[in-house]
């Protein structure tokens, strides 16, 4: 295969479009110097193309059937064995379906990749397997994870546990209710607004967003470059940190990762002694317009358990966090459709390990079938062309020029802090709509301001922890705890002590 010689119809087409004009005669001479370059693409065509070595072997594993998937939280099942020794050794883990498991199906939640199946494995799988876990299969995720609920999913809503008829979050929906119901006891999630937060917090399990760029992305479907992180989740702060130990590092792939720490997360865990740390309760990140008092109410008096185990206390005001939803809405909704529908899921000008066929996968389904596109999906992609033909992209520009001032002040807090607290998200899970809801429906429960408090620290950085720390009407409740950049060691340490302290199911 190689690519087509243009001809000069074609050329005069692409031209009309950017309302280019040529002469008959510069025409010729463009197709002409077109062919030359050609020769550039045919030499790439006879050239081995590198690929990441896939170490254990596997079956492609099964779809499995609805009585067999109860809360529709698997997209494929599967059991593909690690190394037989290591520190993951008989942990079962569930993988998001964005995430490329060589020869096993992966349709990151979208009939765009129904069918498709990877050539490699991403780096973190081969991380777990090589620690000694194994693989049980791929959780169901959101649409392109474009959603924090979990009702677009194309192959059903994927269930609360504690509550089916309400949304588990999303877009990591099927590995939180995986972990909750006990089918793994480990989850790879991945965020760009709260996607590994927001359903930790509705289903009661706990999850890490790390600092940006500590796990790398190699292998994993993207949105937008500056703001994909990929992290556990467990049913404990302990599994949480021994996952993070096996999956951080650098893998010299991914440009994402710049000046990576790594730092002891087990033995962070194993001395959960707090005191002396300061805390700061986020004044901004409570009472929102769509707060529930409940939540409200319920993390403050998480709060206070820190005072009893000898940790200060005190509130701390970062009117920057209100706007920081506004600077990361920008920056995910220009770059996410540029990332995404014009780079075709790859994107360009980024040096790494480009997964080429998913790539090619994407390209060809969404030039074919954009209507299969969740409804989240087309309102993103049509505001995203909106602004940019009439404001040329510099919003998106202005967006990242105030990234750094809104990194800074969570920094400033951080230096008056340890770790800043607020809730995870402002109001508890929602119910799924109905398969006969209008469109407009479908849209405002998969955005609903359900990552006022999370999104803003993707667009920062900071790594950030959601733990159950409470229940109210069976519904959970989660608590966030945000820590320095790199410093995801003092964060579990804090979540830990609270969850020693404390049985969040009775409170």
């Amino acid at each position: 295969m190689t690519i087509q010689a243009p001809s000069i119809d074609q050329i005069r087409r692409i031209a009309a479009g950017y309302e280019l004009d040529f002469t008959p005669e510069e025409l010729r001479s463009l197709v002409d110097f077109m062919v030359e370059i050609k020769r550039s693409y045919d030499a790439l065509d006879r050239l081995a193309e590198p690929f990441q070595q896939v170490k254990y072997p596997r079956d492609p594993g099964y779809r499995p059937a609805p009585d067999e998937n109860p809360h529709n939280a698997w997209y494929w099942k599967t059991d593909i064995v690690g190394a037989a020794q290591g520190p993951l050794k008989g942990k079962r883990i569930a993988v998001k379906d964005n995430i490329c498991v060589a020869g096993v199906p992966m349709m990151n939640g979208t009939r765009l990749l129904e069918g498709y199946a990877p050539e490699v494995d991403a780096t973190v799988i081969t991380r777990i397997l090589d620690a000694g876990g194994k693989i049980v299969g791929k959780a169901a995720c959101e649409d392109l994870c474009l959603s924090g609920a979990s009702h677009t999913t194309k192959l059903g809503a994927v269930r609360n546990p504690r509550r089916p008829t309400h949304s588990s979050g999303g877009s990591s929906s099927g590995s939180a209710v995986l972990l909750a119901t006990g089918e793994a006891d480990m989850a790879l999630g991945s965020d760009q607004g709260g996607s590994i937060r927001i359903p930790s917090s509705w289903t009661g399990v706990y999850g890490l967003k790390p600092t940006y760029g500590l796990v790398p992305y190699t292998g994993i479907f993207p949105i937008e470059i500056t703001l994909d992180h990929c992290g556990p989740m467990a049913r404990s702060i302990g599994d949480v940190a021994a996952l993070l130990a096996v999956i951080a590092g650098r893998d010299g792939l991914d440009p994402r990762q710049v000046d990576v720490r790594v730092g002891d997360y087990v033995g962070a865990v194993r001395n959960a002694d707090v005191r002396g740390l300061r805390i700061g309760v986020v004044k901004e990140g409570f009472g929102h317009p769509e707060s529930e008092v409940v939540v409200d109410t319920k993390v403050r008096q998480a709060a206070q358990r820190f005072l009893d185990l000898g940790a200060v206390l005190g509130e701390v005001s970062i009117p920057m966090h209100r706007i920081g939803y506004d600077i990361w809405a920008t920056i995910l909704l220009e770059g996410s459709t540029d990332l995404m529908f014009r780079g075709h899921g790859m994107g360009t000008n980024w040096q790494g390990y480009y997964t080429t066929s998913l790539l090619d996968a994407f390209a060809s389904a969404f030039r074919s079938r954009a209507n299969d596109l969740a409804e989240t999906g087309k309102l993103n992609l049509l505001m995203a062309e909106h602004v940019r033909q009439y404001h040329s992209g510099r919003y998106y520009a202005k967006a990242q020029n105030l990234r750094p001032l809104l990194r800074e002040a969570y920094n400033v807090a951080l230096r008056e802090f340890d770790v800043l607290l607020m809730p995870t998200v402002p109001f508890r899970a929602t119910r799924i709509p109905s398969k006969d809801s209008s469109f407009q429906e479908i849209v405002a429960r998969a955005r609903d301001r359900i990552d006022a408090n999370t999104a803003p620290f993707d667009a920062s950085g900071h790594p950030a922890l959601s733990m159950p720390c409470a229940l109210a009407d069976d519904l959970p409740i989660g608590m966030m705890l945000i820590g320095r950049h790199w410093n995801e060691a003092i964060v579990l340490r804090a979540g830990q002590a609270i969850a020693d302290a404390m049985d969040w199911t009775v409170v």
